[in-house]
């Protein structure tokens, strides 16, 4: 099974796909964890460049390709020969990041978008996207108060933010049956209760 988690920065992804692992892992599931950019040699490298302040005037396709490129190599490094093995995937983002942020935040294309995804992904979509919403003001404000890296997408205007978490909203209304909406504004403990009671369920779990 192929998971993802979507979300504003802030919303709390990397904590929760942590704490799913730790909880499937219990149930004896062999769990892959990975993150968008990065999750590979490639990847990292891009990831720094694309998280780097330094180059905030980047253009915009650079930035969907450097994005794109990162997300190619981790599909075929890592998402498909693990799927092919029977392990379950938890992505923190996947293609719906691309969708929303370059999408709606930026003003490109979506129909270019999706076309371009489809390509890179060989048409790979997870089995359950997990996408905690919050409100753009407070996860930039629990960014900047947790010490964590600070990047090129913190710094954009609140009106991007807010245009991005539209676009999520809009992604769900779409494919219902593969989202589901976290409330991430509920305490760490919640949240994860939540979003296990919701994997339970989808593989059938007991206990």
């Amino acid at each position: 099974m192929f998971i993802s988690f979507e979300g504003l920065d802030g919303s709390g992804k990397t904590t929760q796909v942590q704490r799913l692992a730790v909880w499937l892992r219990t149930h004896g599931w062999d769990v892959l964890t990975l993150r968008e950019p990065g999750g590979t040699r490639l990847g990292d490298a891009i990831r720094a460049i694309l998280h780097d302040q330094t180059y905030a005037e980047m253009d915009v396709w650079a930035e969907l390709m450097l994005y794109c490129a990162s997300r190619a190599q981790l599909v075929a490094e890592q998402v498909r020969p693990h799927l092919q093995n029977g392990s379950v995937i938890l992505s923190d983002r996947f293609a719906d990041s691309t969708l929303a942020y370059q999408g709606y935040g930026r003003g490109l294309d979506l129909g270019f978008l999706r076309t371009l995804l489809h390509a890179i992904t060989h048409g790979l979509q997870p089995d359950l996207t997990l996408y905690l919403d919050i409100d753009p003001e407070r996860a930039l404000a629990r960014r900047r108060s947790s010490g964590e890296e600070v990047n090129r997408m913190d710094a954009e205007s609140i009106e991007f933010h807010r245009r991005v978490r539209a676009g999520y909203h809009q992604l769900i209304a779409e494919q219902p049956d593969r989202w589901v909406v976290i409330d991430a504004s509920a305490s760490p403990d919640q949240v994860a209760a939540h979003i296990q009671a919701v994997v339970k369920a989808r593989l059938n779990l007991s206990g």
